[in-house]
């Protein structure tokens, strides 16, 4: 044997052959083990195949539905009466509907809101109102409502209502010569008697016997009667009038101050116990300096006139949501359902020397400010007014 061979000897051709077949059989094992695995694979293709068509499917229904809809959503879009614009984070305009557009006048897109549009907005007395230069010279009164989305863009809502704020101020100007014609027999009564007393002192002015003191005390009669009878006449024109005044920024708390300077000297022996509390910043209203101090003055000196010695009256001015809020309450006699029901009516009144005019004014005022007024008021438990304007800030 040879020692360098260690095959040497051996039936290779028997070893070659058993080799052979074990590998051979390895192999087919092999081969059929792949068959089984592409077959497998072959079968979830097609599995994943049919899911996929599915899901195409699912997705172009969802994708047609949705195209269907933001082609609805356009057409109504554009069909909207009112104007609808979109701005983004920086105020450009995003998207804005034809009604927008005709509001405006002009193509919206791509303008920068606050400085091509909001500058020409004047503010009104209403709240969410806009007064607009329209294209023929004409006043145009808008209303614009926003919503905030999450992702920080803005959505406006805009409404011409300049057609219905001139049915409205027409609908004032019809409910105040209603109003004329149901207190014209009022009024005859309320003219009539002071212009008699007046007439009469006037007529004793005449005597030829009449002494130089009585001439005078006639003489003072009389005019006091014939200023009765001018305060009557302003106040009703003015109620006639309505509000007719520029409007202006005014600082509510300032409007107190001098209100109460005019009225508390009139608590001559001080026994009224006087309450005031007011803000310690501005509070700015949209209203007529000069209007808003004398419908102030009439609820004080109402107050005044409706409390005795020792009796608390007290004003406070607050914040309330977008609003101030004015409470003028009294701790006197205060008044029955049946006369706070008709409080505000034009020349109803409970007092001797009352036009019945005050209240009317004032609330004509208030309402022409955008803001409300009413009271609270039981017999013996004295009276609360409370005003409320939109707040101008």
């Amino acid at each position: 044997m040879d020692a360098k061979n260690p095959l040497a000897g051996k039936p290779t051709d028997k070893i070659d052959r058993a080799e052979l077949e074990q590998a051979f059989s390895l192999f087919t094992e092999a081969s059929r083990q792949l068959v089984e695995s592409y077959q497998e694979l072959e079968q979830q293709v097609g599995s994943l195949t049919q899911e996929l068509a599915v899901a195409n499917g699912a997705l172009r229904q969802q994708f047609e539905e949705k195209a269907a809809l933001s082609n609805r959503l356009e057409t109504l879009l554009a069909a909207l009466p009112g104007g609808v614009v979109e701005l983004d984070g920086d105020d450009i305009v995003l998207t804005s509907n034809p009604a927008a557009v005709n509001i405006f006048g002009r193509e919206l897109i791509g303008l920068n809101w606050c400085d091509a549009i909001e500058r020409g907005l004047l503010p009104t007395a209403v709240a969410n109102e806009w007064t607009l230069e329209g294209g023929d010279g004409q006043e145009q009164r808008v209303s614009i409502v926003t919503s905030r989305l999450p992702t920080g863009e803005r959505i406006l809502l805009i409404h011409d209502v300049s057609e219905s704020w001139r049915l409205r101020k027409q609908l004032e100007q019809h409910k105040r010569l209603a109003a004329m014609g149901e207190m014209a027999a009022g009024l005859a009564h309320q003219l009539r008697t002071p212009l008699a007393t007046a007439l009469l002192y006037t007529a004793n002015l005449a005597k030829p016997q009449l002494g130089e003191n009585e001439r005078v005390k006639f003489g003072q009669k009389s005019l006091t009667r014939l200023r009765h009878l001018e305060t009557l006449i302003q106040n009703m024109l003015q109620f006639v009038r309505g509000q007719q005044a520029e409007l202006e920024q005014v600082d509510w708390v300032q409007v107190a101050e001098d209100a109460l300077q005019t009225v508390q000297p009139q608590d001559v022996d001080q026994s009224r116990h006087w309450e005031v509390v007011l803000p310690d910043g501005e509070a700015m209203v949209e209203a007529n300096r000069k209007e808003l101090t004398g419908a102030l003055i009439n609820l004080l000196e109402n107050a005044l006139q409706a409390t005795a010695a020792g009796d608390e009256i007290r004003l406070e001015l607050a914040r309330e949501a977008g609003q101030w809020r004015m409470s003028i309450r009294d701790q006197g006699c205060g008044m029955p359902e049946s006369v706070r029901e008709r409080l505000f009516e034009p020349f109803f009144t409970t007092r001797k020397e009352g036009t019945g005019l005050g209240l009317a004014i004032v609330r004509n005022l208030v309402t022409a400010y955008g803001g409300t007024i009413d009271v609270v008021s039981s017999p013996g438990e004295g009276a609360n007014f409370t005003i409320l304007l939109p707040a101008a800030d």
